[in-house]
């Protein structure tokens, strides 16, 4: 809605912003995936019951979400983040009306990775997160650069979408992350003078542009394998507990029960050095001896959706493709962006420019 007013204004005085909004709805194409008939969720959710019926598990997950993947000659070693946002918007448009009646022109679609560079650099030259825009010097259509957290958050913001960002990382880099006022989640974190980036994880993605064009940035991650060698096994726990509180919206215990709920959260934009994926849930099994064991489930960009299709039909092989359990989170810093109901405007949208995050210690 205040997009539109935004849209009714600058169009009586002229502006060539409204032609370009215009012509970018009117051009916009939707982007080819494969559908799954049945739907990913669906199919997921009957084989954790399955599941459940053999252990004692309680498992939280989002609603409907399609799979996009990256592409051979289109989009692998790069697309990831790209692929990501085309997933949450995927579950935006199916769950949340205020959402659709914003997001790309009311045109209803996911449109392809090309229309959504174009409508970024509109956030960027709207004044969505400056620091951001100047790296990428305003222009992104039509090229190959890798993206992170931040971007995610500015495309959607830009909609009126409260998106909001949350860190994950060692003490002695507090002093790089800056806090959210008002986000519904976490822990009230103070103020900080920091130096102005476009988001703590995306200097890494930063970073990489250099990389020669051959290598892949963008990589799946089953072997579990990474370059943090502190072992600290408490930290990723941390990550664990915020996923498990915002799935459940804090009403939901861990029972000795078994059961798969539907929650109204939408997934998670997940992003660490290197790779950024979808997480659409969060599993934990009461073990034998007490303790309990977690496991986020996720969508990967970098996995078939076929392949993918095929082993939740045939509960053969999906929970090496979707689950992780803590111990593959050996990364030393990750970010998550997750997106709160309703749609901003006046002086909220304003704010909003402004990319910012909570911060909690690994």
């Amino acid at each position: 809605m205040e997009l539109g007013n935004q849209i009714q204004i600058a169009s009586s005085s002229g502006s060539t912003d409204v032609v370009s909004i215009s012509s970018l709805i009117g051009l916009q194409t939707r982007s080819n995936f494969y559908h799954v008939k049945d739907g990913l969720i669906s199919l997921l959710r009957n084989c954790l019951e399955l599941e459940a019926r053999h252990n004692s598990s309680v498992t939280i997950l989002s609603g409907y979400v399609d799979h996009f993947q990256s592409l051979p000659s289109v989009d692998v070693g790069w697309g990831c983040g790209w692929r990501n946002i085309q997933m949450l918007s995927s579950h935006l448009l199916a769950h949340r009306k205020e959402a659709r009646k914003v997001l790309f022109g009311e045109s209803g679609f996911v449109p392809d990775i090309a229309f959504l560079q174009r409508w970024l650099e509109i956030a960027w030259e709207s004044g969505f997160d400056p620091p951001g825009a100047q790296h990428f010097n305003c222009k992104i259509y039509g090229t190959n650069h890798r993206i992170g957290t931040t971007e995610c958050a500015s495309l959607f913001r830009s909609f009126g979408l409260r998106a909001r960002v949350v860190d994950f990382g060692p003490k002695e880099s507090e002093l790089l992350y800056l806090s959210v006022p008002g986000s519904t989640l976490g822990q009230p974190v103070k103020q900080r003078n920091a130096v102005r980036v476009s988001g703590p994880m995306d200097k890494y993605v930063h970073r990489q542009q250099g990389l020669s064009k051959g290598r892949h940035f963008c990589h799946s991650l089953h072997n579990g394998k990474s370059d943090n060698s502190k072992g600290k096994s408490e930290g990723p726990q941390v990550l664990i507990d915020w996923v498990w509180n915002y799935f459940s919206d804090k009403g939901l215990t861990i029972s000795g029960s078994s059961q798969v709920v539907v929650s109204g959260r939408a997934p998670l934009y997940f992003q660490h050095d290197g790779h950024s994926r979808t997480i659409i849930g969060i599993q934990v099994k009461h073990q034998k001896n007490g303790t309990n064991q977690f496991n986020l489930l996720i969508l990967d960009p970098s996995d078939g959706t076929v392949a993918l299709e095929r082993s939740l039909k045939t509960n053969v092989g999906w929970q090496k493709l979707i689950k992780r359990g803590v111990h593959t989170l050996k990364k030393p810093q990750y970010q998550l962006c997750y997106i709160d109901p309703g749609i901003a405007s006046g002086e909220e949208l304003n704010e909003l420019k402004t990319i910012n995050s909570i911060f909690f210690e690994l």
